[in-house]
């Protein structure tokens, strides 16, 4: 996702060159996360000038708000507060 957040529609190779200078994945562990992603909705693929192009699905905050949203439920009871009070704890100096 950070690959088509960053660049943009990529084509396959160009998706794969990007998410390598990044991570030492494999071709096969790329295709097997974006078929996963896609299976969810999280990217899609059109076809543009006789190649498909992958594109992000949704916005970066988009994602991450979600994320929180479900990290917020799950640990902290959908508190925000109590969030914010676990992070200033760990950022004050011990």
């Amino acid at each position: 996702m950070a690959a088509l957040w960053r660049r943009g529609p990529l084509s396959f190779a160009d998706l794969i060159d990007e998410v390598r200078r990044g991570s030492a994945w494999g071709d096969a562990t790329i295709k097997t996360l974006l078929n996963r992603l896609m299976k969810k909705g999280a990217v899609r693929s059109v076809k543009a000038e006789g190649r498909q192009r992958y594109h992000p699905a949704l916005s970066r905050d988009a994602y991450v708000t979600a994320e929180v949203d479900a990290l917020l439920a799950r640990l902290f009871g959908g508190d925000p507060a109590a969030l914010a009070e676990h992070l200033r704890a760990r950022a004050m100096p011990v």
